[in-house]
């Protein structure tokens, strides 16, 4: 068997909320790195990197809390919280209210 038909095999059998959490701890993980929590900040950050996962983290959690549950979505949106708020702060010129990443899908965070 080719590694593809292995892959396919094995994400057939994960569930959807599975699939969901796991990119999102991906993109909550890269944009922990770009905003500056990460081991290296000097090297590492990046906020218009941060701000396009951050965005694309706040949009999978919002359009998919439905579907997840209550339970899954709380702690998404708590850790995406956390990134908009770490953005915030690491940036030397602050988004107006509401402008912030994902801002649009979640509302304004401070």
């Amino acid at each position: 068997m080719r590694f593809g038909e292995d892959a396919a095999r094995d994400i057939a059998d994960v569930n959807a909320v599975e699939v969901i959490n796991t990119v999102c701890v991906h993109l909550m993980s890269a944009a922990a790195v770009k905003v500056g929590l990460a081991d290296d900040p000097q090297a590492q950050t990046d906020l218009d990197e941060a701000r396009k996962l951050i965005t694309s983290l706040a949009g999978l959690v919002t359009a998919s809390a439905p579907e997840i549950g209550d339970q899954h979505a709380r702690a998404l949106r708590d850790g995406l919280r956390s990134l908009q708020l770490a953005f915030r702060e690491a940036s030397a010129i602050p988004d107006a209210v509401g402008q912030g990443p994902g801002e649009k899908y979640t509302g304004p965070v401070n």
